[in-house]
């Protein structure tokens, strides 16, 4: 892989955990920064690419209703658990 620098500012005492961290690991400060650069753009990617989706989904209409999902969920250990709610 192909790397580039750039800078980041952190605050001081997320330097000195990094720098704790890359002691403890054997690791260059380099390195984990840019490990947890990657996992956080991973994870958020990921989430964004679902809310995305999701939105489309309810922007065609295949929602369910709020009420229908607040009867279920209140229905639960009540003996007489509602069905799960349908798409619309």
């Amino acid at each position: 892989m192909r790397s580039t620098t750039f800078t980041v500012r952190v605050g001081s005492a997320a330097k000195k955990r990094l720098e704790k961290l890359a002691k403890s690991t054997g690791r260059s400060r380099s390195f984990l920064a840019a490990e947890a650069i990657n996992e956080y753009l991973d994870v958020n990617e990921w989430q964004v690419a679902g809310i995305k989706q999701a939105t489309a989904s309810l922007d065609r209409g295949e929602g369910v209703p709020h009420q229908q999902v607040k009867d279920w969920i209140a229905s639960w250990g009540s003996g007489e658990e509602r069905p799960i709610p349908k798409r619309s």
